[in-house]
């Protein structure tokens, strides 16, 4: 029964191994780009967090990507929300289940779940090309479909800014059959910056740990040379 719950728990993770053909389209991003990751929250509140939740995250967390409590109160939160709230969402998780097939997973970590210790940087590319590669498919329940994700449950909510892609069976590539508000270009972009707000979710303090490490190894550096220079004193006497 452990091992089975144990196998349960990596499913998602061994099915992304298995699928490891996919190409995956580099994410452009930067969680550096504070401007970006604020219109990537922008984003993720309005299209991800009416099915999906981010249960790890408060509204205040919100703050560090240099909004104020005000914005972040006239911007992000539309449900009579406090501003100390954690980031759930109102629906019911049996009643998802009922609608989509299954329960829509927790945003808080998906970027870093999508990836792998070898390469971190997969799960926003993973994410990058999913968002991009939703395609209308009359056999599926909801009328989309996905080249990332086969047989996904979850609708194309973007397809508004992206308009419609259709599968070409003939070339295997997706093409635009009716514009959205967005040019490819503009879409592009936006999916990006909600990508990179995802990639900040998973690990909010990521840039200040790769900035402190830099840090601690000069820091290193300079200790060693002065524990040489002190070992070469210490022991001249006996060498």
């Amino acid at each position: 029964m452990k091992k089975f719950l144990i196998a349960l728990l990596f499913a998602p993770v061994m099915a992304f191994a298995a699928g490891a053909a996919l190409h995956l389209d580099k994410w452009p991003g930067s969680v550096s780009d504070k401007a970006a990751l604020q219109n990537g929250a922008k984003l993720f509140v309005n299209y991800c967090l009416s099915c999906h939740s981010a249960s790890y995250m408060r509204y205040k967390n919100l703050m560090d990507l240099g909004l104020t409590e005000a914005q972040v109160k006239d911007n992000l939160m539309f449900a009579g929300e406090k501003i100390g709230d954690l980031m759930t969402v109102a629906a019911r998780y049996d009643e998802q289940k009922k609608w989509f097939g299954a329960t829509p997973p927790d945003l808080t970590i998906v970027a870093r779940a999508r990836g792998d210790a070898g390469a971190p940087k997969a799960g926003a590319d993973w994410l990058y090309t999913y968002l991009r590669t939703f395609y209308r498919d009359d056999a599926r329940p909801t009328g989309w479909n996905n080249v990332a994700f086969a047989a996904v449950g979850m609708p194309h909510v973007l397809w508004e800014l992206q308009g419609t892609q259709v599968m070409n069976h003939e070339t295997h590539k997706l093409e635009l059959a009716v514009p959205g508000k967005m040019s490819p270009a503009e879409y592009d972009k936006a999916v990006s910056d909600l990508v990179g707000f995802m990639v900040w979710m998973g690990e909010p303090q990521q840039e200040y740990r790769q900035t402190l490490g830099i840090f601690v190894l000069l820091f290193l550096a300079v200790l060693f040379v002065v524990a040489y220079a002190l070992k070469k004193e210490y022991w001249k006497d006996i060498h």
